[in-house]
């Protein structure tokens, strides 16, 4: 990420792009942005016009009910430009360059209890047709804290993670009764980057 940014200019600008580059149906308000790339709202607010000169968004309008009076409220937010010159090469750029490298995502993890088997797929092989991005399994894990670990990896991202958590037995359990949400992630494209289930 640190090379995308130099290159860029700032890291900000990347986990703009890459938000929008992976979720390209959505309409994000400013807010919206800043919350899901972790960028500052008044970075953020100078960034998509930015962008939008440059054709990469378009500015939509976004129709939301007000509570109070219970009447529809328009503003508007912006969407990627599926027309935009240059889109299949910018995606190739971004997504050459790995979000995460496979020893920061292991010791993010390791940290949050005794794990023993990460499994990678999805974003994170590039690999849209994925269930799953992570598979986690271990003992004695805190939940509160994988969970923040793991929000802070979808700002870096920019997009959701999808993901699987399970005690060593449960796992064991899930593998002999075929569990589907199991076989979805083994039986198709994914990386093993920890395993210890042996020690």
């Amino acid at each position: 990420m640190d090379i995308l940014g130099k290159l860029f200019g700032d890291n900000g600008r990347v986990k703009i792009l890459r938000l929008f580059l992976l979720n390209p149906d959505l309409v994000f308000s400013n807010k919206d942005v800043s919350k899901r790339s972790g960028v500052g709202e008044a970075i953020t607010e100078k960034e998509v016009v930015l962008l939008e000169k440059i054709d990469f968004l378009e500015k939509k309008e976004i129709i939301t009910d007000k509570k109070e009076s219970g009447k529809k409220e328009k503003n508007f937010g912006w969407q990627l430009n599926p027309d935009f010159s240059y889109l299949k090469e910018l995606e190739d750029l971004l997504f050459s360059v790995e979000f995460l490298t496979k020893e920061d995502l292991v010791k993010k993890i390791r940290s949050t209890g005794r794990i023993k088997l990460i499994i990678v797929s999805g974003i994170f092989i590039n690999n849209n047709e994925s269930r799953a991005d992570l598979l986690i399994v271990g003992d004695g894990i805190n939940k509160k804290v994988l969970d923040k670990t793991l929000k802070k990896m979808e700002l870096e991202i920019g997009k959701e993670l999808y993901y699987g958590i399970f005690d060593s037995d449960d796992f064991k359990y899930r593998i002999s009764v075929y569990d589907k949400f199991i076989r979805d992630v083994l039986d198709f494209p994914h990386k093993i980057i920890f395993d210890k289930r042996g020690e």
